[in-house]
Parts: structure tokens; C-alpha cells; sequence
């Protein structure tokens, strides 16, 4: 007798159990760490000596980058990259105190850091400009940057101060956002209320109107890449995948994204458009309701045939707006899908969003339903909004992107 496993549980326990055991390993190997750290800080000329160094397994370029020694000297003019208007030349990595690795990508890392002059925190983001013109992508991380740099006209977007260079490393210095990654919370929660799902939505979907107001395409929308700040309002992080110069009727046809919320047009491999970040708002806002993506199944192939070919199955716990959107949104023909005729206007007049004041929801007077209680003061508190940004990755390989 064959025993059959239910999907939707194996998908809820693997990706909560992930999360646990990320967060155990890492709450065990906190305390060797910090005492890492400690011996490292009061002995520089123990922690140089190479059988040391082999012990504590802290390679020259991580030690650079985590007690700023050994800085890199600043670029010749044959080095430069053009950072444009967000460069600040005066700056520099000795300017920070860089506290821990928070997240990892194929250019290089992200950092949480401490400034040493106005001691706030902020996410640096220091890529590898070897990796980067090896990869010929100077082209596209210059296109994020210039994403984050509309970025700071908007409540729930994370925002680029500035940037800076040495000699082998670009550095975006970044709004350090730490409440924890909506897919933390979800996975804890399993659900959410329809009054949470809908504040989260109505956060994101400004977010995405604004970005579609600039002819930027964001096609990575997604729980991980949401996250939340100390108050428990949305930040959406992780340009890598935006596309620009999409203007209103403007298409696409490059291959990318997450699986389990690829639009349909997008597994066809047909040009699509902007519409493409409303079926995605729309996977993402199922999942929040019900715990799991909308199409989802462990077997790739057969989630994406059910993306492709199967009817979209809604449980009767929810109400008939969110009923009503959920089809708008997840309509698999583009030119059928809500927000395809006045995108961001169509999403924002819907019945379901009917309780939502706009104005008030830009300036961040709706009190969020959920406060991560997050106080960034305390070494404790440090390490456990550390854990936060795990989910601001960089770019995979753009081999097969633009």
C-alpha cells in the first residue's frame, strides 16, 4: 500500500523547517562569533599569524571587510565605474564599522554597519567589480542602482543614500530595514486575516504603481523579497531582476523570476509587460491568505503546467472581494488581467481595497496591524535583526537575463 503525501503540508513544513534550522545554527554559532570577534579586535598580531588564521578560518578579504584593516586603496581612473549622481567620492570603508555578513549573491555581499560618525545602521552592499566586468554586467547592476536611486521618493521601497568605490569594490550604502521578511512572519503564522493580507497588499501595490509610473518592471515580487520595517510597514528590496524603460504598452521577453510566481506568458517564453507584477501581487496575496502559492506543487514541471493549464481553485474563507481580485489578478491572459487597461488605477479602485485611504496609507498614518517590536540598540537585538535581512540577496548569474 502506497502512502500518498499531502503537498501543501510537505511545502509548509520545508520551508518553516528551513527557517528554524537557519536561525538555530545560527543563534549556536553566535556565541563562538562574537568570541571570534573578541580575540580578533584585543589581538591583531595573534589574529594575523597564519596557524591562527587557520584555526579561526577568517580569510584576509572577510577580515578586511569585518574589522577594516588592510583597506583597499581607492581607485586609478582606469578603475573607476561611472556611479553617476549617487557617488560620493569623500567616502570610504574605513567610514564604517561593519558588524556582520546579512546576506550573499554572485557579485559579492550585503553588510550590517554601523557609521561611525552618525552611528546609524545601514545595509552596505559591496560587489566584486572583477566578478561584476568578468559577467559584463556593469550595465545592469548600474540599472539597479538606478532603480534605488528613485527609490528614496517612496515609503515603501529601500532607498540608496549613496554610493562609493575602491579600487576592487562597489559599495551601495542602503536603508537597513529590520523587522524580519514578510515570508518570516507568514511561515510562523501560516496565514494571515484578510485586514493584514489587505494592508500588505495595498503597501505593495503602491509600491509596484510607483515603480510602473517610472516604466520600471519589478518581476521578482515574491515573500522573501518583502520585508518589514520597525513599525511593520512593507519594504520592497532586491532590484536585481527590475527591468526599466518599459514604457505603458511596452513589452519584455527575457526569462526570469521565481517559480512558484511565474506568470503564465512568462513560461510561454511570449513578450509581456507590466502586468506581469499584478500576477505576482496576486500569487504573492494567495499566499497570504491561504499559506501557500496558488499553483504550487513539488514537482516543478506539474506547478508550472498548473500555472499554464489549470483553473484557479479558491476556498470559500475568504470573502467575495478578495475573491474578486484574486481572479482579476491571477487572469492568465494578460490582456484580460486586472491592471492590464490603467494598471496601478485599476488595482487601487478595487471593491476589496475599498477600506483603504490612499493619501493616508502613502504617509504612513494607518497604523500597521502588526509591530515586529524591534529595537536595534542592544547587541542582542543586533543579531536577531540581522536575521531580518537574510532575504536582500543580489542578482544570480544574469546569463540567460537581457
Amino acid at each position: 500500500m502506497m502512502l500518498k503525501s499531502d503537498p501543501a503540508l510537505t511545502y509548509s513544513r520545508s520551508r518553516r523547517l528551513v527557517a528554524l534550522l537557519t536561525a538555530f545554527m545560527k543563534q549556536r554559532k553566535m556565541g563562538l562569533n562574537d568570541l571570534i570577534q573578541r580575540f580578533a579586535t584585543s589581538s591583531s598580531y595573534g589574529c594575523k599569524h597564519p596557524e591562527v588564521q587557520s584555526i579561526l578560518n577568517l580569510s584576509p578579504p572577510q577580515e578586511a571587510e569585518l574589522m577594516n584593516t588592510n583597506p583597499s586603496p581607492p581607485p586609478s581612473p582606469s578603475q573607476q565605474i561611472n556611479l553617476g549622481p549617487s557617488s560620493n567620492p569623500s567616502a570610504k570603508p574605513s567610514d564604517f564599522h561593519f558588524l556582520k555578513v546579512i546576506g550573499k549573491g554572485s557579485f559579492g555581499k550585503v553588510l550590517l554597519a554601523r557609521h561611525r560618525t552618525d552611528d546609524q545602521f545601514y545595509a552596505v552592499k559591496v560587489l566584486q567589480k572583477k566578478a561584476i566586468l568578468k559577467k559584463k554586467e556593469e550595465k545592469h547592476i548600474m540599472s539597479e542602482r538606478n532603480v534605488l536611486l528613485k527609490n528614496v521618493k517612496h515609503p515603501f521601497l529601500v532607498g540608496l543614500h549613496y554610493s562609493f568605490q575602491t579600487a576592487d569594490k562597489l559599495y551601495f550604502v542602503l536603508d537597513y530595514i529590520n523587522g524580519g521578511e514578510l515570508f518570516y512572519h507568514l511561515q510562523r503564522e501560516r496565514c494571515f486575516l484578510e485586514p493584514r493580507a489587505r494592508f500588505y497588499a495595498a503597501e505593495i501595490a503602491s509600491a509596484l504603481g510607483y515603480l510602473h509610473s517610472l516604466n520600471i518592471v519589478y518581476r521578482d515580487l515574491k515573500p522573501e523579497n518583502i520585508l518589514l520595517d520597525s513599525q511593520g510597514h512593507i519594504i520592497l528590496t532586491d532590484f536585481g531582476l527590475c527591468k526599466e524603460n518599459i514604457e505603458p504598452n511596452g513589452t519584455t521577453s527575457t526569462f526570469c523570476g521565481t517559480p512558484e510566481y511565474l506568470a503564465p506568458e512568462v513560461l510561454h517564453k511570449q513578450p509581456y509587460d507590466r502586468t506581469v507584477d499584478w500576477w505576482c501581487l496576486g500569487a504573492v496575496l494567495y499566499e497570504m491568505l491561504y499559506g501557500l502559492p496558488p499553483f504550487y506543487s513539488r514537482n516543478t514541471a506539474e506547478m508550472y503546467d498548473n500555472i499554464l493549464n489549470k483553473p484557479l481553485q479558491l476556498k470559500p474563507n475568504i470573502s467575495n472581494a478578495a475573491r474578486h481580485l484574486l481572479e482579476g489578478l491571477l487572469q492568465k491572459d494578460r490582456t484580460k488581467r486586472l491592471g492590464c487597461s490603467e494598471d496601478f488605477v485599476e488595482i487601487k479602485n478595487h471593491i476589496f481595497f475599498s477600506p483603504i485611504n490612499w493619501d493616508d496609507l502613502n504617509a504612513k498614518k494607518i497604523t500597521p496591524p502588526f509591530n515586529p517590536n524591534v529595537n536595534i540598540s542592544s547587541s542582542a537585538s543586533i543579531k536577531e535583526a540581522a536575521e531580518a535581512f537574510v532575504g536582500f540577496s543580489y542578482a544570480p548569474s544574469m546569463d540567460s537575463y537581457l
